[in-house]
């Protein structure tokens, strides 16, 4: 497992999920992952809604949240991730002069940290994170946590110019995937099959016509199969049904709003 306390700027640092029905989602997750939730607590910005702390023995590991009011054509639920800067303001100004755009410009959220949602040049939207008294989460890389974030885009070479500049990532590829080296940075696990410099993936979603980019998350677990098989009867349903994969069996489950991620079983000792 890894504990983790702070997040170089940089460095992917928590996932959270707005969601239209609180409690479908709080007795979804609870039991797929286990999670406890600590909470409730105002909406970061403070608009309307209440936010929950998924935790796992006391640690924290997401974010479960209300989703704001939406006019005719509203944002499907997913999930999100929150990437660690030195400031949100200065993250927001090269996502603009690298080519991204800013959905929503910094506020603060009080004590947590301050924030901006991002866009990239093809639509992959990312959270930019200036911690306050939250760095990210305490566990990743373990049971019932969030072990990695995938962009998916028709245009990796725009992705490797863009988050390049934003975040001096490297891409580099790694079989049928590329993955975003941070030179310098020493995290992950031990045994893990990329580099520990790796801080995110990336896959071409190549499509006719191209599709947005998005970005996706996948959580381990302790049992894939048992997870996908106890998802339709809580509301969610089973996108992709598990697979054996490298080290992992995975899975790409849907909860009750619809909001995907990917659920990988290590199939070694962690």
């Amino acid at each position: 497992m890894s504990r983790r306390n702070d997040y170089p700027a940089g460095v992917p640092c928590f996932v959270d999920t707005l969601t239209g029905d609180l409690d479908a989602a709080k007795t979804f997750y609870g039991t797929i992952f286990g999670w406890e939730f600590a909470g409730p607590g105002p909406m970061p910005g403070d608009p309307p809604g209440e936010y929950f702390v998924a935790r796992v023995d006391g640690d924290d590991v997401a974010g479960v949240g209300s989703l704001p009011a939406q006019g005719a054509d509203p944002i499907p639920p997913a999930w999100n991730t929150h990437v660690s800067v030195d400031s949100a303001d200065d993250a927001a100004a090269r996502a603009r002069a690298a080519g991204g755009s800013v959905l929503v410009e910094p506020f603060d959220a009080p004590p947590a940290g301050r924030m901006a949602v991002i866009a990239d040049p093809a639509g992959g939207v990312l959270t930019v994170w200036e911690a306050g008294d939250r760095a990210g989460a305490a566990r990743v890389n373990e049971h019932s946590a969030w072990a990695m974030s995938l962009l998916t885009t028709a245009d990796p070479e725009a992705a490797r110019a863009f988050y390049g500049e934003l975040f001096s990532w490297e891409a580099e590829a790694f079989g049928p995937f590329w993955v975003f080296r941070l030179p310098g940075y020493f995290g992950g696990e031990e045994k893990q099959p990329v580099p520990r410099d790796v801080v995110a993936a990336m896959t071409n979603g190549d499509t006719t016509p191209p599709t947005q980019a998005f970005w996706s998350v996948d959580f381990w677990i302790a049992d894939a199969d048992g997870a996908a098989a106890a998802a339709s009867s809580l509301g969610g349903k089973v996108v992709a049904e598990p697979f054996d994969d490298a080290m992992f069996r995975r899975a790409v489950l849907a909860a009750p709003d619809g909001a995907t991620f990917a659920i990988s079983q290590p199939q070694y000792p962690v």
